[in-house]
């Protein structure tokens, strides 16, 4: 089935979580990640509940810190 996946469209297989896609797409570190399927924020202890539907939009976002002196 088609996904697209940080703007690109690739195909993956039926029954795909959230989990297993942050580990077939090789993710830096997994743990500092918040992703985004279809613009809603999914929680990291619910990724392996998430199972991704034919035409969803997956983002991987990572929050920076920053400040000045």
């Amino acid at each position: 089935m088609k996904v697209t996946i940080a703007g690109n469209v690739k195909d993956i297989k039926e029954g795909t979580t959230l989990a297993q896609l942050v580990v077939d797409e090789k993710v830096e570190n997994p743990e500092y990640v918040t992703v985004t399927v279809n613009d809603d924020f999914v929680e990291n202890h619910d990724l392996a509940n998430v199972t991704l539907k034919e035409n969803d939009v997956v983002e991987f976002l990572y929050f920076m810190g920053g400040g000045s002196f």
